[in-house]
């Protein structure tokens, strides 16, 4: 139990880690220290309506249809390493740094922050494929601890939001940096790699 909730916890948060467009915008509230409370909870709740939704979805299905475990598995494996290639093409080109000091989207009132929030969750496939089908996919491996391994995948997105909103004032200045970026894309690239070996192995 144990075990696949330490799992759940790092995978969840290592899929989490790559700054994105999500991760930006909860950085830039933070700095603002502006809604940062309902924000990070809209993500943090979020992630975790669509972590219970693979881990439960994928379960049936593995049920039902036998082959498709397999399947997906490899799938998997492939996303994760073009995952990770991504990352370490990233660091390897270098000069990109998160600019979170400038003008973006309106979020002066909570109920546009709020909404903003919402769009950049749900209507991001790449939310989707981390959440729903490859954590869902590896939950599958933990038979019926599974649920337990995506409450990992949950813990890990609640205590990433709550640290990036609130400490957002002490990231900022870090991954404004160039080489603290690649550094990042690295660490993601290798998390990344590790995983996919132990998903073709079985």
């Amino acid at each position: 139990m144990l075990s696949a909730a330490s799992a759940g916890f790092y995978l969840g948060f290592s899929l989490i880690l790559a700054i994105g467009a999500q991760n930006a915008f909860v950085l830039r509230q933070g700095l603002r220290r502006s809604h940062v409370l309902p924000v990070v909870l809209t993500c943090a709740v979020s992630d975790a309506i669509l972590i219970a939704l693979g881990v439960s979805s994928f379960a049936v299905i593995a049920e039902l249809l036998p082959w498709a475990v397999p399947a997906l598995r490899y799938g998997g494996a492939a996303f994760l390493i073009l995952y990770g290639a991504r990352a370490f093409r990233s660091a390897w080109r270098g000069g990109e740094a998160l600019a979170v000091a400038g003008t973006g989207t309106g979020t002066g009132s909570l109920r546009a922050a709020v909404l903003t929030c919402l769009a950049l969750t749900w209507a991001n496939p790449h939310v989707y494929l981390d959440t729903v089908v490859l954590i869902g996919t590896i939950a599958t491996q933990y038979g019926p601890n599974r649920v337990w391994f995506g409450v990992g995948a949950i813990m890990a997105s609640f205590v990433f939001f709550f640290s990036l909103g609130y400490g957002a004032r002490a990231l900022a200045p870090i991954f404004a940096r160039p080489r603290a970026w690649q550094g990042l894309d690295v660490v993601i690239g290798l998390v990344m790699w590790a995983i996919a070996a132990k998903l073709l192995a079985g």
